[in-house]
């Protein structure tokens, strides 16, 4: 079936295909590691066991997404060397430190005091144990800022110099670190991961309403994800907007795919809302539109001109179905995000946030569509930004490995396979998991009465030292 696909394609469905499973782990994991901080201090400060009991039902569906985030990182990193060892040998000079940085800074952060917040609750005072959970929680917004960082200068690179050898070589690591777009692109994906993991505690918490409206648990977990949801969703649609700016400065080219103008528009160019890319032709069919709207949005001015792929060879466009669809998808997802949280502030003001079914019912339908818009958000930047892989400068295919389409198919089939199975049973394994309410405790033999030499009744054990386990 893959036997005629060439060996770039394949390759770029190989790295798609990873980077999608692994994208979705660190976007969960980021906003989680926050959440179990905030859960920990609320703890502390208040001695609510409803928040100790959360706590210890998110640290252990944290530990499972953190090491399956771990695992699906490291494949990638070996695509590197084995498909795109060219990239790799221009562009390691400068993305190789960065990605050093990454593990010194932020893996080794989140790896040290990972197993003091799952197990040291009864081992290590309080105070170390809410730090070791802050500590994972900055482990994480490191690893965020250093990978957004060597993204960011693929795609607006500066601070750089070229060697005789072609290579990439660093002149400015301030500017490197801190391309134009690095801030918008951290910004962006930071709220993303936090509307990610509040969309689903919230829809965990809504499962469990719907079956017990009266579960503490499940109306705190519930009620802190619209909190959350309330106050990320128009923050990230506003920062959207401004990263959208941001890349009309810097890559012009990808926000012509994202609106979908083939035609520059001198007076004033319309918001396509729907339609079909004709690449070949160089036409949108069928299209939706709204007059000089998208001029308004981008330019702030009804007339403003905007340049189209026309004045773009060919050859240097990315594809732009896949750009223009991918966008939509993602924009109307955060529109979604927004809708759910004024239904729910709504019903809050009314005094009805727990009575609510089909307000429950959306949010447990909406609860894994953040991972879908955090998907949708990455395709149209990364295919976006094709046929580069740094952007301007280096092709994607003059990026390739000596490869052969043959081999390239078969690890990718290889892949497939693999990650069916072990990410798969892992997903499963999370899921059961969240189908469980968090005050449940858990069932076997460790849990009920400990008996010496099955004579004498030995004291109970304490429940939360159960749970910390």
């Amino acid at each position: 079936m893959l036997e005629s696909f060439s060996a770039e394609t394949l390759a770029r469905m190989q790295f798609a295909f990873t980077v999608s499973f692994h994208i979705i782990f660190p976007a969960f994991s980021i906003g989680l590691a926050s959440y179990l901080a905030v859960l920990n201090a609320l703890w502390l400060k208040t001695r609510d066991e409803t928040y100790l009991h959360l706590f210890t039902y998110w640290k252990k569906i944290f530990a499972m997404a953190f090491g399956m985030g771990v695992v699906s990182g490291i494949v990638m990193s070996y695509q590197f060397g084995t498909n795109w060892a060219v990239f790799s040998d221009k562009a390691g000079p400068v993305i190789g430190p960065l990605m050093g940085y990454e593990v010194l800074s932020a893996f080794f952060l989140e790896a040290g005091f990972l197993g003091i917040m799952l197990f040291g609750r009864n081992r290590v005072g309080d105070g170390l144990h809410m730090f070791a959970t802050a500590m994972v929680a900055a482990g994480t917004l490191f690893s965020a800022t250093w990978i957004i960082a060597v993204n960011s200068w693929m795609q607006t690179p500066q601070g750089h110099g070229i060697n005789e050898l072609g290579q990439f070589v660093p002149e400015d690591w301030m500017a490197i670190i801190f391309s134009p777009s690095f801030p918008y692109r951290l910004v962006h994906m930071v709220l993303a991961a936090y509307l990610t993991t509040a969309l689903v505690v919230g829809g965990v918490g809504a499962w469990h309403l719907l079956r017990d409206r009266l579960d503490p648990t499940a109306r705190r977990m519930f009620s802190m994800a619209m909190w959350m949801i309330l106050f990320v969703a128009p923050l990230q649609i506003f920062a959207g907007d401004q990263h959208g700016l941001n890349t009309l400065e810097h890559q012009p080219t990808k926000v012509m795919a994202m609106e979908g103008h083939f035609e520059s528009h001198p007076d004033g160019a319309p918001l396509i809302l729907f339609g079909w890319p004709d690449q070949e032709a160089q036409e949108m069919k069928y299209s939706v539109e709204i007059p000089k709207l998208s001029s308004l949005i981008l330019k702030h001015s009804w007339d403003a001109p905007l340049d189209g792929l026309d004045t773009v060879a060919r050859e240097d466009q990315p594809p732009v179905a896949i750009v223009f669809w991918s966008f939509r998808v993602m924009v109307g997802l955060g529109f979604c995000f927004l809708g759910l949280a004024i239904w729910s502030v709504t019903k809050r003001a009314m005094g009805r946030l727990y009575d609510s079914p089909w307000l429950q019912r959306v949010a447990v339908l909406l609860g894994p569509t953040g991972f879908i818009a955090v998907l949708a958000g990455w395709i149209t930047t990364e295919v976006g930004r094709q046929p580069f892989t740094v952007y301007g400068l280096l092709r994607t295919s003059d990026s390739l490995s000596p490869v052969q389409a043959p081999a390239v198919a078969a690890s990718l089939a290889g892949f497939a396979v693999v990650y069916f199975f072990v990410f798969g049973a892992g997903t499963i394994y999370i899921l059961a998991m969240m189908a469980k309410p968090a005050a449940t405790p858990r069932l076997g033999l460790r849990d009920g009465p400990i008996r010496t030499a099955g004579l004498t009744p030995a004291q109970q054990s304490n429940p939360d030292a159960l749970h910390d386990d």
